[in-house]
């Protein structure tokens, strides 16, 4: 039930990953963690002091990081590359493509500061593209969490999962509202609650504005499903379906481009196995700029009251 969702506390999603990747490096010698010179930034200091030999400092040298990553997997070890996600793919996306993805090497991309929500720093770094850039190439997982608990469950089961995996979460604190031991099975989504009026599929920071935008919605005796989709890739098309066919309407919700993201995805599935009318809460064709997180949300059209308002909308078009 939805009330059941309550913010513990709020914590940033990349502690989340830092946690998760330290308890790995303590059971498994395996797992090595890469930074371009971002330590402090992906939180492995604790790491890099208690375990120095799991730790290797590529400096501001990203592409090499991701070679250097592609060949440690040869001899056994399990990579995590780390920096902020603009540099983890857009700067990157050639050596990704070739020597991991092409040859479905075990390296793990780590990527922080994800989204508008990395707030100050600007477009430049407020990378909107990359879940469309990585979910393009073969062999590619693409996992996006949605608060500090889940981010270290996903980042202990793609350690587990042989093959490349993009992971993606941001800088800002957040609600963190999920049990810290739910199970995480990645390519299954999590029905958070359950509706008969409009399906709301969300992923990232935008899962905890969908759970605050389910409650307003019924308020207004709208009943929404709420379905985190903490996997863009592979994608639970059972999840979508199952959902639709009960709800005749569907809405996605993420902090990303509308082009190439979750709903793109969800989109796909609908069309070929259930036609129904979506609704996109997401950045429409444009770059970010400097502002505090919550403030950009909003200005982009990424918060609870837009996604109120293409719940309302959704319903009205079935």
């Amino acid at each position: 039930m939805i009330d059941d969702y309550k913010v513990i506390n709020e914590k940033d999603t990349r502690s989340g990953f830092g946690e998760g990747i330290y308890e790995l490096a303590k059971e498994n010698k395996d797992v090595v963690a890469l930074t371009a010179d971002l330590s402090g930034s992906l939180k492995l200091n604790k790491l890099m002091d208690e375990m120095p030999e799991q730790f290797v400092q590529c400096g501001i040298a990203e592409a090499n990081m991701i070679s250097v990553a592609a060949g440690m997997t040869i001899g056994g070890k399990i990579p995590f590359t780390t920096t902020f996600a603009n540099f983890s793919t857009s700067r990157v996306y050639d050596q990704i493509r070739q020597s991991v993805a092409y040859s479905g090497k075990n390296v793990k991309v780590c990527a922080s500061h994800a989204g508008l929500t990395l707030g100050e720093d600007g477009a430049t770094h407020q990378v909107l593209e990359d879940i469309g850039m990585m979910k393009m190439l073969p062999h590619m997982k693409v996992v996006v969490p949605c608060d500090f608990n889940q981010t270290k469950l996903a980042t202990k089961a793609i350690a587990r999962f042989d093959g490349p995996v993009y992971l993606r979460f941001g800088r800002p604190k957040w609600p963190n509202f999920t049990p810290e031991d739910q199970e995480f099975i990645i390519g299954k989504a999590q029905l958070m609650h359950e509706g008969t009026d409009v399906s709301i599929i969300a992923c990232g920071h935008m899962v905890w504005l969908a759970v605050e935008a389910v409650k307003e919605l019924a308020k207004e005796g709208i009943h929404a499903e709420l379905i985190n989709m903490h996997t863009i890739k592979p994608l639970d098309d059972e999840a979508i379906i199952k959902s639709a066919k009960k709800t005749g309407c569907v809405v996605t919700c993420e902090e990303h481009q509308k082009n190439g993201g979750l709903g793109e995805s969800v989109s796909n599935v609908l069309v070929s196995q259930m036609p129904c009318p979506q609704e996109f809460v997401a950045v429409d064709d444009s770059f970010g700029e400097s502002g505090k997180p919550k403030e950009l949300l909003e200005k982009y059209g990424l918060s609870t009251s837009a996604i109120v308002a293409a719940a309302k909308k959704a319903v009205s078009r079935k």
